[in-house]
């Protein structure tokens, strides 16, 4: 007798899932069918496969290849849109932040503390002190306690006990909150990975070039797996387009105008090492266009962003070297010695999806979002912001679950954790004695159960057959062999960009942005992929065209030129 399927699936999200995925997405017509694999796409799947639905997603290049791994890594309820009188959006948020520390991913999201320096003795902290008295009530109003501590007031001398790097003559004075942080990228491969074991049939790499009609009804897709050639049907009664920045280019492939417009909005950060300014804490400060984070972020600090109009590139949006001195003047404003562009490690530019107004700065436009069923069987959803990814994809699943027969179960994904999330207090609690198991630093583990959570024993059990995966990667001392080889088999990771840019932070973090653990890397997916020599070395070769093209592109004045420039490195789904 055949042993029955179980009600959940493997695990793993590696190249045999993917091809299962393949083969179900050929073979049989969806409820729910989700295109775009950036974190509203996999919140969208995550929603739709818990609610009882039979559910597929595509994602043209890898998971959060797009805006989603290029973000602040906050998940925060926007301090500044207070100011806006954006109460909604605020207390929102904040729900949701709680949500993500406590229940659905301890493992990835973490409390982050920020100072916020003042510059006027009286006005100024009773004013910016009421806001951050009503951040703290909102936080409190979801019906659990906000997961982290609420906003104190220090004084000047306090701030340089803290931060003994702040010039003493930018401040007077200060106060503290919290919100949280998390790896951008690797919640979204994460989610999608959890999705998949719920049911959901997942594949990267597989571009949507049309959409299928009956009359005036969308029944499915027209896709093209990139990695093979291949193209299919894929039928869904309701298809779901969460493309972010390029929602407008997906709803022209329909025929139909648009619902609501979209217009991306280039932000910018860069990685500078934490030794190069003493601090305990992030800094939030205030431009004459919108605020500016300084984020620790592991050995690093992340300074950003920028908010600039971009109507360029949209899968390779660049920095230029007017970016990158912007950010570095508005930082060394407050510092006692100032950064320069030899402090740089890493740069990175992502574009937001900002549903289009009246205004003409992108800073002023709505991080709102909108559902819209533009034409009959296809449900748009733009806008929005990351920390509020879970009630977006909520209301994309509603909206389309309206047009399909029968009584579907109301979103559960509010009590529905992450793979690896459940039992990690428990790990954590003993991470010492996992340590002293495998012979390993302390500090690893820590590394590894902040990446993995409770997954991390699936990794540990790679090691225990090959203790060599222990090894760090060169130029990148924070990863080790085993995490190369568990992207490639469990995570979905196809290329070697996937590793290095979105699995880890190598290509951000790294000196030499990943160079030296490139050919190290490829040489461990091959095994796992099955790779001949010939591809190992047109993995490395690709990532090392990206990489130069990425740096001589920051160097260039304006957008223009620092889109040609990078545009010079080929994609990768060319080359395949």
């Amino acid at each position: 007798m055949a042993k029955p399927n179980s009600v959940t699936r493997s695990t793993k999200l590696g190249p045999v899932e993917r091809e299962a995925a393949l083969a179900r997405l050929k073979e049989k017509e969806l409820d729910i069918l989700v295109v775009g694999g950036g974190i509203v796409g996999a919140g969208s799947a995550m929603d739709a496969v818990t609610r009882g639905l039979s559910v597929g997603i595509l994602e043209a290049r890898d998971w959060a290849s797009g805006t989603s791994s290029r973000s602040s890594k906050l998940v925060h309820g926007g301090i500044r849109y207070l100011e806006q009188l954006d109460f909604r959006l605020v207390r929102e948020a904040l729900i949701e932040r709680g949500l993500l520390l406590q229940v659905l991913a301890p493992h990835l999201v973490k409390p982050v503390r920020f100072l916020y320096p003042l510059h006027k003795r009286f006005t100024e902290r009773l004013y910016v002190g009421a806001g951050m008295l009503l951040y703290d009530l909102f936080s409190y109003s979801g019906g659990r306690p906000p997961g982290v501590p609420h906003h104190r007031h220090l004084s000047k001398s306090q701030v340089l006990r803290a931060m003994p790097s702040l010039d003493k003559n930018a401040l007077v004075g200060g106060l503290t909150y919290y919100d949280a942080q998390v790896d951008d990228a690797r919640y979204v491969a994460s989610l999608v990975r959890t999705a998949s074991f719920y049911g959901a049939h997942a594949a990267s790499r597989v571009r949507v070039e049309g959409f299928i009609k009956v009359g005036e009804r969308v029944v499915g897709v027209q896709a093209h797996d990139l990695q093979t050639g291949e193209r299919f049907e894929v039928r869904a009664k309701q298809v779901v387009n969460a493309t972010g920045v390029w929602t407008d280019d997906t709803q022209r492939m329909v025929g139909e105008r648009g619902t609501f417009k979209v217009r991306a909005s280039k932000g910018i950060h860069l990685v500078v090492p934490r030794d190069r300014f003493q601090g305990s804490m992030g800094m939030i400060l205030r431009t004459e266009k919108s605020v500016l984070f300084v984020i620790p972020w592991g050995r690093h600090w992340l300074l950003g962003t920028t908010d600039t109009d971009w109507h360029l590139d949209k899968a390779h949006p660049a920095a230029t070297a007017a970016d990158i001195d912007y950010l570095l003047e508005h930082v060394n404003s407050v510092l006692a010695v100032p950064l320069s562009r030899e402090d740089v490690e890493g740069v990175y530019a992502g574009l937001r999806p900002l549903l289009a107004g009246e205004s003409d700065q992108t800073s002023k436009l709505s991080r709102e979002h909108l559902v819209g069923h533009s034409v009959p069987g296809l449900v748009v959803i733009a806008g929005g912001k990351w920390t509020t990814y879970r009630v977006m994809a909520k209301d994309a699943i509603d909206a389309a679950v309206d047009a399909l027969d029968g009584k579907i179960p109301e979103s559960t994904t509010q009590n529905i954790p992450l793979l690896g999330a459940e039992g990690y207090q428990a790990a954590w609690n003993k991470r010492g004695k996992i340590a002293h198991a495998f012979g390993l630093h302390r500090v690893r583990i820590e590394h590894l159960l902040n990446r993995y959570g409770t997954m991390t024993d699936e990794l540990l059990d790679l090691i225990r057959e090959d203790p060599t995966l222990a090894d760090p990667l060169p130029g990148a001392d924070d990863y080790i062999a085993a995490e190369v080889v568990y992207a490639a088999s469990h995570e979905g990771a196809l290329h070697l960009e996937d590793v290095l840019a979105r699995r880890t932070r190598i290509s951000i973090e790294a000196w030499d942005r990943g160079v030296s653990a490139a050919p190290v890397a490829a040489r461990l997916m091959a095994g796992v992929l099955d790779w001949d020599t010939e591809r190992e070395e047109r993995e490395v070769a690709f990532y090392l065209k990206r990489v130069a093209a990425e740096r001589e592109s920051q160097e260039q004045p304006d957008d223009e030129s620092a889109d040609r420039v990078r545009l010079e490195a080929p994609d990768i789904a060319a080359t395949s």
